[in-house]
């Protein structure tokens, strides 16, 4: 498992259309790959919304092609509970290591 996020550079933005087609920002707080797959994963955040929206944490699959990102909804339940258990487990070992400094 990687873990590619670095709290010293710019944050990574990046544009999610929602239902109507409008461009919304979303900033990645965090990419990880499983360590028995392929299959990326980023989970982002609302830059700009209400305080209600800036607390939720959306997971996304994605491939990269290029420049191009494409990103997939985690829609199969055994995939997001493999994804949420290794989110929780960074974001633990993050505060592990910020509570070491």
């Amino acid at each position: 498992m990687s873990n590619d996020n670095k709290n010293l550079e710019e944050p990574e933005i990046i544009f999610i259309p929602d239902e109507e087609g409008n461009e919304e920002e979303f900033e990645v707080i965090m990419k990880f790959e499983m360590d028995d797959s392929d299959k990326k994963y980023m989970m982002v955040v609302p830059v700009n919304g209400d305080e209600e929206e800036t607390d939720e944490v959306y997971a996304f699959r994605y491939e990269e092609d290029g420049d191009d990102l494409q990103l997939f909804t985690i829609e199969d339940e055994a995939e997001w509970d493999m994804v949420e258990e290794t989110f929780n487990t960074l974001v633990a070992e993050l505060e592990e290591e910020d509570n070491e400094k």
